[in-house]
């Protein structure tokens, strides 16, 4: 944060700033030259990243709003959403103090508590606001709401094991891609990469939904069920899991590849990327790899590939390192 002391006006004009770049940057015909004039605002003095990030999670709070609470009663033509959205943002920013007072909150539409958690390069253990207890794997990250009829959690990126507080008159959950995870009380894992998800069940029960557009609650879990699913899939695909499963290693630092194919294994290592490793056809994506890794070094797992299965690396135009299988010897005649 600055050091530098500044007017209440000073101060006003630099929230108000964050609030129009969050509004401008959002819009689908922001320019390059715009994004590049935003970036220097905000490298220009750390209480400008301060209050850009602060009304970034304010915008992603008005954002799950429903539309009748984006409407106005004026007769006017309607503005654009995102004049809309921003002139919301503002007046939760106004009162984001005392947001439990505020009439949103009654109405279910704004939270009493709004929290981001982020692990980057070691694992991290947090308590949310209702006593629930997360565990995050490196590079995941996830926000907690708390609304009146449900404790809200979107996991942004990442992997989290939870360990929800039980309080079933305010179920508890968890968003992933475009599915979720509803509980009142219970211990289990969420693992996402893009747009795969795949959950684990330890204790108590969970109802996962894979699309909340379509109707219904979901499909009931029972401990010892793991549930995957994407983008476009109509129902989540249900499994049992063995006393041998490897979904929660990570919570001891570790990745495991029980004789995955690399097209199996490629999501679970492109997780902890910065770039992800591509594949250069089927026939390299069947071939098998096995082992236990340490997640923090799941690079050095990329070098290693050529001496223990018969690959090779190259790169693509974007430079993201490609898996290709070695050419098969002929025959001999």
């Amino acid at each position: 944060m600055s050091q530098q002391i500044l007017s209440e006006a000073e101060y006003d004009a630099i929230t108000q700033a964050a609030a129009q770049w969050c509004m401008r940057l959002h819009e689908a015909d922001c320019s390059d030259a715009e994004r590049l004039a935003f970036q220097q605002w905000h490298d220009a003095d750390p209480l400008h990243a301060f209050e850009y990030q602060a009304m970034r999670e304010i915008w992603e709070v008005a954002d799950q709003l429903p539309p009748s609470a984006m409407s106005t009663p004026a007769p006017q033509p309607a503005p654009r959403r995102s004049w809309q959205r921003y002139g919301l943002a503002a007046a939760i920013a106004l009162c984001a103090l005392p947001l439990a007072a505020y009439s949103g909150w009654e109405l279910g539409w704004l939270p009493s508590s709004y929290e981001r958690f982020e692990a980057g390069d070691s694992l991290r253990s947090v308590t949310l606001a209702d006593g629930s207890q997360v565990e995050l794997n490196l590079g995941s990250a996830l926000t907690y709401s708390n609304y009146k009829d449900q404790r809200r959690v979107t996991l942004n990126k990442g992997e989290a094991f939870f360990k929800v507080s039980h309080d079933s008159a305010h179920p508890f959950v968890v968003k992933a891609a475009r599915g979720q995870v509803k509980v009142t009380g219970t211990q289990f894992n969420v693992w996402m990469y893009e747009d795969q998800v795949r959950v684990t069940l330890l204790q108590g029960s969970v109802l996962v939904n894979s699309n909340t557009a379509q109707p219904g609650e979901g499909f009931r879990l029972e401990p010892g069920m793991q549930a995957r699913y994407q983008e476009g899939d109509y129902a989540p695909q249900i499994s049992q899991t063995y006393s041998n499963d490897s979904s929660l290693a990570w919570r001891s630092g570790k990745l495991v590849l029980d004789n995955l194919s690399l097209t199996e294994a490629l999501p679970l290592i492109n997780r902890y990327l910065d770039s992800p490793v591509q594949l250069a056809d089927s026939q390299t994506g069947n071939i098998r790899v096995g082992g236990i890794y340490n997640t923090r070094e799941i690079k050095s797992l990329l070098t290693s590939l050529p001496k223990v299965l018969p690959v090779y690396l190259t790169r693509n135009r974007q430079g993201n390192p490609v898996i290709n299988a070695l050419p098969q010897s002929p025959p001999n005649s």
